[in-house]
């Protein structure tokens, strides 16, 4: 199994041998960018510049190391076209897929945290 020694975040020092499951998916799903990502990937496979279109403050640097990682850890694959300009297609993985499920809990749970908030701002 291979270690995490650092990635664009800095240095970790998780090890796939020894990281706490559920520590080791917060490393590879953390950022801010990548819960939208997959979110927009789970819908439909999309184009490179149709996803920085959708995500509104993302960089292109950001976005595409992003995207590299998600590759990197299996989430993710990249098509290029023959088109010319050449586009490049990403799509989800069946890795990605079994992901979209905990996506959707996690909005739901972001849902039910934004309306209790609510509630509370509401009565004070």
């Amino acid at each position: 199994m291979s270690d995490f020694k650092s990635d664009q975040y800095g240095p970790c020092t998780l090890t796939v041998k020894h990281a706490c499951p559920i520590e080791l998916t917060m490393h590879i799903m953390g950022g801010k960018w990548k819960g939208i990502i997959l979110s927009l990937l789970s819908k439909s496979p999309m184009y490179y510049n149709a996803m920085r279109r959708e995500i509104p403050g993302i960089t292109q640097r950001i976005l595409t190391l992003q995207l590299r990682d998600m590759k990197k850890n299996g989430l993710i694959e990249r098509e290029e076209t023959s088109d010319n300009p050449k586009r490049v297609l990403y799509y989800l993985t069946d890795l990605g897929e079994s992901f979209v499920p905990i996506l959707k809990s996690l909005e739901k749970w972001g849902n039910a945290y934004i309306s209790q908030q609510e509630e509370k701002l509401k009565k004070s």
